[in-house]
């Protein structure tokens, strides 16, 4: 890697904002926004390592720009890019799509250069225009459509739609063998490094940002695979977020292919239905997924702006749970919204359950008449309608990602059944003899929490001191888990333990208290101790491994202490071991 120049500014909060650019190959310059220390990007929560937004520029005989960046990074971006050229000298500005982290500088660019022009997917084009409020020139691309640049740089497109928005295209340069993605195979990690050299350091960011976002729309994924078997051998993939990928492209690449086919083979399916860039409807909609998928349950994302009847119908006829984004009552996509509104109603069935959530954009159709005749054609509504009266929260966030998670429990309750009578009975009996003890792990990030009743639970080393928590895939505690988060486990007591397993094992509602009426005070991490508990231990998540339907959370030890020297710990007996 050569690196170019490297910029800085901070913000009045002192968030540092950098650019860094470096040659990714012949005439091929990336323009890394590094944002270092954001610490949210849309429904994940506590990124503990900011993000980066990529752009690229490729210089032919004709020159081209691929995406521009966050508005946040204006000034920087823009004195960068015009000490790399001038703008005036580029022919082709490519929008991979259209989500404002990735086009949010596009009416700048074309400050700079109206006679630019902008090359996108049909969907795209159209977005763009309610985005810039401009004339630009524009040329509409698909699947293996060309774009010739002079000096070996041949691009081609390929169609990616819901990689997350509906708009997605891929490009591959034939010259370079680079292939851009946007959203697709990144991860929300900003460090110096342009490369993915160092695998350990990047695969929990990678498997984390392929849950949040690629996770829920596991088909389009394996769709957008198969479009990329027609291209010749890609040696770079320039993704849009996080450090590019070369040394571990293939395997990461095989991840994404293991990890889609896994979701695509769920028996069950859940369609969720959102107006994109309204209100907050695309970032609730994929909080909601993102619970739905920890379930094991397939979702299927839909945005109502550009949904044809047809294919409207056809996903409703295939799933067997609908959430739905309220649309607006008035302006560009609200008539196609409310037509699909109707497909939606007149082919559901009363097998289906169901869930509603307003956009928040202030302009929201009534989620109750909705409500009413969902309720009147006989689905269960899987959870309370959503509804959102100012912008939202980690909490909203966090209730609509137990929302999904209810959903989801909710249509696997009979293979959850089925699966506990599985196992042959004497081993069944057999693993029941493992025993542990009776802990409640308890969780603070910043105005959300949560707690869990645990037993698999063991230490794991001395130096450093460390623990392992088994924690199922579907539980609400789970996205208080993930690499750097803090916690404390409370151990409970031997026979003074009743009341607080049986606070903790009751059904909670989504985004409910779940300290409510429990005595607790502080840790120096910031999460709850249960005053009743035998002893606290306050920990830190170091590393996770993937065990199918659990995590095994690794973390280190800060501190503890015992209330009562002489007391002996609660232990948990199972008669059989295919459930708690």
């Amino acid at each position: 890697m050569v690196a170019l120049s490297d910029r800085t500014s901070a913000s009045r909060s002192q968030t540092r904002l950098t650019i860094q650019t470096a040659e990714i190959a012949p005439e091929t310059t990336v323009i890394r926004s590094l944002d270092w220390d954001r610490d949210r990007f849309d429904i994940e929560f506590a990124l503990q390592n900011g993000t980066t937004y990529n752009s690229f520029l490729i210089r032919g005989e004709k020159i081209a720009l691929v995406d521009t960046s966050h508005e946040k990074f204006r000034e920087l971006y823009l004195d960068t890019l015009t000490g790399l050229i001038d703008p005036a000298d580029i022919d082709y500005l490519i929008i991979s799509h259209t989500e404002p982290d990735h086009s949010g500088l596009v009416k700048d660019v074309l400050a700079l250069n109206p006679n630019i022009i902008v090359v996108a997917a049909k969907v795209a084009i159209q977005f763009l225009e309610g985005f810039v409020h401009q004339p630009f020139e524009r040329q509409m691309v698909k699947s293996g459509d060309r774009l010739d640049l002079g000096n070996g740089h041949g691009l081609e497109f390929v169609t990616a739609p819901n990689l997350h928005w509906p708009d997605t295209i891929f490009t591959f340069d034939h010259g370079t063998q680079v292939l851009y993605t946007c959203d697709a195979f990144g991860m929300h990690f900003c460090d110096d490094h342009t490369y993915d050299e160092d695998l350990d350091l990047i695969e929990e960011e990678f498997r984390y940002y392929y849950d949040c976002l690629m996770g829920p729309n596991a088909r389009s994924v394996l769709s957008a695979l198969k479009r990329m078997e027609s291209l010749p051998e890609i040696t770079t993939i320039a993704t849009g977020h996080g450090p590019l990928l070369r040394h571990n492209l293939q395997d990461l690449v095989g991840r994404y292919r293991e990890w889609s086919q896994a979701q695509a083979k769920a028996v069950t399916t859940v369609g969720v239905f959102y107006v994109g860039d309204y209100g907050y409807s695309d970032r609730l909609a994929q909080a909601i997924a993102n619970g739905i998928t920890k379930t094991g349950v397939a979702v299927e994302m839909m945005d109502l702006r550009t949904s044809d009847p047809q294919e409207v119908r056809e996903l409703v006829e295939l799933v067997s749970g609908l959430v739905i984004g309220m649309p607006p009552q008035s302006g560009d996509f609200a008539a196609n919204a409310s037509a699909a509104l109707g497909t939606i109603l007149a082919a559901t069935n009363s097998k289906q359950s169901v869930g509603l959530f307003e956009a928040g954009g202030g302009n929201d159709e009534s989620v109750y008449p909705m409500r009413n005749r969902f309720q009147e054609t006989g689905l269960t509504e899987a959870f309370a309608p959503i509804q959102i009266k100012e912008p939202p929260t980690n909490a909203t966030y966090q209730l609509c990602d137990e929302a999904g998670i209810d959903l989801g429990q909710w249509l696997t309750r009979d293979r959850t059944v089925k699966q506990m009578k599985a196992l042959d009975g004497e081993l069944d009996k057999a693993l029941g003899r493992l025993s542990g003890g009776l802990y409640i792990i308890t969780a603070q990030k910043g105005d959300i929490s949560s707690a869990m009743l645990a037993s698999w639970v063991s230490q794991a080393s001395f130096e450093p001191l460390g623990i392992t928590i088994a924690v199922a895939k579907d539980r609400a505690i789970e996205s208080f888990m993930h690499l750097g988060d803090r916690f404390v486990l409370n151990v409970l007591e031997e026979d003074n333990y009743q009341a607080l397993m049986r606070h903790f094992l009751k059904r909670f509602a989504p985004g409910a208290d779940r300290f409510a009426d429990i005595k607790t005070y502080p840790a120096t991490n910031g999460s709850p101790i249960l005053a009743d508990a035998l002893a606290y231990i306050e920990c830190e998540v170091v590393s996770r491994m993937d065990c199918t339907d659990h995590w095994i959370v690794y973390s280190t030890i800060h501190t503890g202490r015992v209330s009562k020297a002489d007391a002996l710990t609660a232990v948990h007996h199972r008669k059989v071991g295919n459930h708690y």
